[in-house]
């Protein structure tokens, strides 16, 4: 009996001190300049960084700590164990130098593949210099010694010529805290197949070229982004799925600030597998160019299980936009359905919400300014939208003839337009309403029906839609109905508030079966406010 507890006891002290050994050796820093790095903003500290996260790793893990200075890099490749650690002061510079991001994992300036436990952290800087560094992508591929798409002088070079600041493919147990990223030449950030992710506590500040996505994550599993602040010249945090099969499960997104020269918060557009078990909480979303919320399958994939709640809006070019469409022609429709909206409150106005902004939305939306038309009574130059060819867009539910999209809770939702709406710019009348294009395989986004004949909400091939305690109001005069339901089933409407009207009707429905109507707050008699064809 005794032998058994003695060797019991021995077997507990063995455990233990591998326990106390492991975090030790989990604890132990690495200082980059004992490698030899060199805080000068130009050396190419490569190879001394590397040496540090590389040794860190075989050690079983550890610190690697980049010290206040300005410490310039080629690519790192992050490995099991270690954490990157940016001490205050301290500012990881990208290199300028395009040929510096040539190697067959990934074009970006810090990745990771296929490894475990793995952190950026600290209070530092990761700069990615996208300004110098694309006048020598764009030097590069003048003299062609980097190929793109043929056309990129009339457009721009695609993403992959232009290096990221960050990707992690397959990795599990991965943290990103407190650090800022800016200045990235393509996507701030991109977190593929990965699984138990961790985003806390970052800014990023990343303005100064095309497809800035501040944060994007693709088919992830066991995911939380919390406290972030992103400003970015593409999509704020967008989750993306880029393998059929595959989905971003289990994703809990909450209490970040988001301005978007895109969208804020979106799913899409890449839509391959699908989204499912989505939490947002908290989000507050600013001079944002396209929807503050966005919800989009295209590709086949499939969504559902998706929960927002407590979204402020200011500023934004649009409220909601949800689409199922068929980008995917020679595939089958994906799904979408189960999806909750709650507590939203947004201000759509009648001018370009990022103005003034480095890199602002593209102007495919906005009227050319040598075209002639009669001035505004508002004293605007053009009629109609000042930067869209057609009367302000409302909040969109659309799915595609024979797909509907299922099951839509909108709950708590207040959304204040500008109005100001104009027969004089475009003009669709409700016996016309099935003129609106399908665009099934179109880009999705909420200017892409062109001219829409509601002023609040457009739903259109869906089933299942609940609206309660929903306010919709504008500023101006609208001569459009409120809300229009074309080949909708089963409607809901609850405490839905609409306090002013210029036109009749206010609601209405074509080719609409199962609707329900309870405590409306309109402006006029019921009976007269809802037309039914």
């Amino acid at each position: 009996m005794w032998f058994e507890k003695s060797t019991n006891m021995k077997k507990l002290l063995i455990v233990a001190f591998a326990i106390l050994a492991y975090n030790a050796l989990q604890a132990k820093d690495y200082l980059i300049t004992k490698y030899g790095a060199i805080a000068d903003g130009e050396t190419n500290n490569a190879p001394f960084i590397q040496k540090a996260i590389d040794e860190a790793s075989a050690n079983g893990g550890g610190k690697v700590i980049v010290p206040p200075g300005n410490f310039a890099s080629g690519v790192l490749f992050l490995k099991s164990g270690v954490n990157l650690f940016i001490d205050k002061g301290a500012c990881l510079l990208g290199s300028v130098k395009r040929m510096d991001y040539e190697n067959p994992v990934a074009m970006a300036f810090i990745v990771a593949k296929d490894q475990k436990n793995i952190a950026i952290s600290g209070p530092g800087v990761i700069d990615g210099q996208s300004g110098e560094l694309m006048r020598d992508v764009i030097a590069h591929l003048r003299a062609g010694t980097v190929k793109d798409i043929p056309d990129w002088f009339t457009k721009r070079p695609s993403e992959g010529t232009r290096p990221m600041l960050v990707i992690f493919r397959n990795c599990d147990q991965v943290s990103v805290s407190g650090v800022k990223m800016k200045n990235a030449a393509s996507w701030v950030q991109d977190y593929i197949n990965c699984t138990n992710l961790t985003i806390d506590g970052i800014t990023v500040e990343s303005t100064a070229y095309w497809n800035n996505d501040g944060i994007d994550i693709s088919d992830c599993v066991n995911v939380k982004v919390t406290n972030c602040f992103v400003n970015a010249a593409d999509d704020g945090i967008c989750l993306k799925s880029e393998t059929p099969g595959k989905f971003c499960d289990n994703v809990y997104i909450a209490n970040c600030t988001i301005r978007s020269s895109a969208s804020g918060f979106k799913m899409g557009t890449a839509s391959y597998g699908g989204f499912k078990n989505i939490k947002v909480r908290n989000l507050v979303i600013y001079d944002t160019y396209r929807s503050a919320i966005a919800i989009e399958t295209v590709d086949g994939g499939h969504i559902e299980n998706i929960d927002i709640q407590g979204v402020k809006a200011t500023n934004t070019g649009n409220s909601i936009f949800i689409r199922l469409g068929h980008r995917n022609v020679k595939g089958v429709p994906g799904t979408l359905k189960g999806v909750r909206i709650a507590d939203v409150t947004a201000e759509i106005p009648l001018y370009k919400p990022d103005q003034g902004y480095p890199k602002e939305g593209p102007p495919d939306h906005y009227r050319p300014w040598e075209q002639k038309v009669p001035a505004r009574k508002s004293g605007y130059p053009f009629f109609g939208h000042p930067w869209l060819p057609y009367n302000l867009l409302p909040s969109s539910i659309v799915g595609i003839p024979g797909h509907n999209i299922q099951g839509i809770t909108l709950e708590n939702i207040n959304i204040t337009y500008a109005g100001g709406a104009s027969k004089e710019v475009a003009y669709i009348p409700l016996d016309a309403i099935s003129s609106i294009p399908e665009n099934e395989d179109d880009y999705p986004e909420f200017s892409m029906f062109g001219e829409l004949p509601a002023w609040g909400f457009y739903v259109r091939h869906a089933e299942g839609i609940q609206m309660k305690n929903v306010k919709i109001s504008y500023k101006e005069d609208d001569f459009r109905p409120a809300m229009v339901f074309d080949d909708v089933k089963g409607i809901s409407l609850n405490a839905v508030e609409i306090p002013t009207v210029k036109e009749l009707p206010v609601i209405f429905l074509n080719n609409v079966s199962g609707e329900k109507f309870d405590a409306l707050q309109l402006p006029i008699d019921q009976k007269k406010a809802i037309v039914k064809k």
